[in-house]
């Protein structure tokens, strides 16, 4: 696998809605091209590329796997990657890295939501696919139902290679539409065969159709369409892998991953009408030059080394994997290469290429290949390493965003740095959650894709450090402030023998047009000396950390220093500041306090058809709609205002009302008065967490 060029590569990404069977296909493509001995099974938990404890214990793909292969001469780098919506951001690792997809539907269940979002990044990556209708072996398997949902959902470009044939209600092979031959399967022995004249009869719509798109490739081939003329199977070939390539042509191809009918034929379609690395355009880059000056530039032609790490693996016994795919140049072990996301230099040890977890030993990985290397120090996911005489900077990964918000907790008192620690280990391997520390509600919060995303999180924070851990609702930030002006007293005496303590002030609380304090003096005739003015202020803002009501931060509130007295000897700054806390704290009850909850806008993207439930919902959620406006193709976007405390598992309800189909974001935008049965809520719930923190 070493000294494969680059026109003899193809890096093919498995696509799909979960259990379309993308895990037993790559297995079984592994084992038909000889690259494996036996084929291994998800349910068993024996698959190459479900190798990680905890895919097996669920029995489900949660991270990117690489696997290569041989076939026909050709290397095909198969990236396999999860189907459930909570582990997108692996999904959006290795389509950054393929050059084509193929994008696996069920015989049984037809085309999902997540059928759409796989040929949805497959058009923003403008590369080829290919629709694969897995699972024809079950008998509620349907494949012409599955094929007019392709055509109705993904247009006239859907065209059908092949069609089942079945024993009766056995699918025992396919008819080939390109070659006009059937081929049936006796256990692993493949027959092919002419077709019947009445069989070319029942495929002759399905064959014009695919005639029709050969023909529309070239002026010459189109004028021998017109003429009847017939095509020859060199023309047909070269131009089906025109139209796949561009697009035009979306192929489809039938079998039964499970009785790997139907892989060789795909194995062929991916050496055929898949392109190579050097057919694909060259990825745009940013050229950094010696002043640091920053340019556009193409990789076309390029010789100097630029690979991309697109995936990042914590290995307990290796250490960090960093997994990347060469654009240029090639990489060779032991050197040192620069890392110009970094701007640092590292140092490259053994290179391998990784089938699942098994490590291939590699002299070198040259441009277009994907391959490995272990113990990278300052490497990330998303960074470019390139040579010392030029440096690239690739396009990241682009992961979505978390929206799905939790508090982490500790269930044993003492290992909230173990809890760190750990986090940011996997998340070194899983960008796509993201952690923050709230300053103000000292809380450490996690944001994921989805509550089976964070729960695996957990999961492997058990297995892997041994710390227990507990998911729970953020607490929201709420503001205090007051609604009317009041004039109070605040009076701190103390005589214990010796210097006593005496401070007294009379203080005009009002509502201020400041998020902070705004504090004023006008004292007449020194009643209160000018060097306590700084500890009457300093004892508000202390005191403006926690109000009355909740113990919330108070905002936009003016106090002015009106009047007070002092004690020439027992007075000081420290019972000035007692007085100002005094006042204070009376200040704000008798000044009609009232609690200011966060507002975020909403942006909703939804199909038309379902705008009414997201509108429903989020009145339930005591939100404001501010509009609706159609984008033009199906979809709408819905646009509110929402409390923030209504936010925190929107993700997971809007896939639930929406099968996945729904996008949001959502972003503070101010405080607003609280209604009064919110306030009792928040009152209450902050009583009860300062008696928990007091126990």
């Amino acid at each position: 696998m070493d000294n494969v060029q680059t026109g003899k590569l193809r890096n093919v990404c498995l696509l799909g809605h979960g259990r379309t069977g993308k895990t037993t296909l790559a297995e079984a493509m592994l084992y038909k091209s000889g690259a494996t001995e036996a084929c291994g099974s998800v349910e068993n938990g024996t698959s190459v590329s479900d190798y990680d404890p905890e895919e097996i214990k669920r029995k489900f793909s949660i991270n990117t796997s690489v696997m290569p292969l041989e076939w026909k001469g050709v290397k095909i780098n198969l990236i396999d990657t999860p189907g459930y919506f909570d582990f997108a951001g692996a999904v959006c690792e290795g389509v950054r890295a393929a050059d084509a997809a193929i994008i696996a539907v069920s015989g049984k269940s037809g085309v999902a939501v997540g059928t759409e979002l796989a040929f949805r990044r497959v058009k923003e990556k403008k590369i080829p696919c290919i629709f694969y209708v897995n699972k024809l072996d079950d008998e509620k398997s349907d494949y012409f139902k599955v094929l007019e949902q392709l055509k109705e959902t993904f247009g006239k470009s859907v065209a059908p290679f092949s069609v089942p044939v079945k024993d009766g209600d056995h699918f025992n092979g396919f008819i080939s539409i390109v070659e006009q031959k059937l081929r049936t399967f006796d256990g692993n022995q493949a027959v092919d065969s002419d077709i019947s004249e009445e069989e070319k009869a029942e495929i002759a719509p399905i064959r014009d159709m695919i005639l029709e798109a050969v023909a529309e490739t070239d002026e010459v081939l189109m004028e021998k369409y017109f003429n009847g003329e017939e095509f020859t199977q060199q023309e047909i070939s070269h131009a089906l892998r025109e139209g796949v390539e561009t697009g035009d042509i979306l192929p489809v191809l039938c079998g039964s991953a499970q009785l790997k009918i139907g892989v060789l034929d795909l194995l062929d379609s991916i050496v055929s009408y898949f392109p190579s690395p050097e057919e694909m355009p060259a990825e745009e880059v940013i050229l950094i030059d010696e002043a640091g000056n920053e340019d556009s530039v193409s990789l076309e032609g390029e010789s100097e080394l630029c690979a991309l790490v697109f995936k990042t693996i914590s290995d307990p016994y290796v250490g960090k994997i960093s997994i990347f795919r060469v654009y240029s140049g090639t990489m060779t072990p032991d050197s040192v290469v620069y890392n110009a996301s970094k701007n640092c230099n590292e140092k490259i040890g053994k290179l391998f290429f990784l089938r699942g977890k098994k490590q291939l030993e590699a002299k070198q990985i040259c441009a277009g290949d994907i391959g490995a290397t272990a113990k990278l120090m300052n490497t990330v996911t998303g960074d470019t390493l390139c040579g010392a005489k030029k440096h690239f900077i690739l396009d990241r990964v682009a992961y979505p965003t978390p929206n799905l918000s939790f508090a982490v907790y500790a269930k044993k008192k003492g290992e909230e740095e173990k809890i760190n620690s750990g986090l940011q280990k996997i998340n070194e391997e899983d960008p796509s959650f993201r952690l923050e520390s709230n300053a103000e509600t000292h809380e450490q919060l996690i944001n994921g894709l989805g509550e089976q995303h964070l729960d695996i999180i957990m999961s492997k924070l058990k297995g892997r450090y041994g710390v227990d851990v507990e998911f729970t609702e953020p607490i929201v930030p709420y503001r205090e402030t007051i609604r009317k002006k009041v004039k109070v007293e605040g009076k701190h005496k103390k005589q214990s023998g010796g210097h006593g303590q005496y401070g007294h002030v009379w203080i005009e609380f009002e509502p201020g047009d400041q998020e902070s304090l705004t504090f004023e003096e006008k004292i007449f005739g020194g009643s209160v000396p000018k060097n306590y003015f700084p500890a009457v202020e300093k004892g508000l803002l202390e005191c403006c950390e926690h109000g009355v009501l909740a113990g919330y931060p108070v905002v936009n509130l003016k106090a002015t220093l009106v009047d007070g007295s002092y004690h020439p000897v027992d007075s000081s700054e420290m019972a000035f500041k007692v007085a100002a806390s005094i006042a204070f704290k009376e200040g704000l009850k008798q000044a009609s306090p009232i609690l200011l909850e966060p507002i975020g806008e909403l942006k909703v993207t939804v199909p038309e058809s379902m705008m009414g439930d997201v509108i429903g919902d989020i009145n339930k959620r005591r939100g404001r709609i501010l509009g609706m406006n159609p984008s033009g193709d199906g979809t709408g976007v819905v646009e509110a205002e929402v409390p923030l405390s209504q936010m925190f598992k929107y993700a997971t309800d809007l896939r639930s009302m929406t099968q996945g189909r729904g996008e949001f974001t959502f972003e503070f935008v101010r405080y607003e008065p609280a209604a009064e049965s919110v306030c009792q809520d928040v009152i209450e719930a902050a009583k009860k967490r300062r008696e928990s923190e007091e126990k």
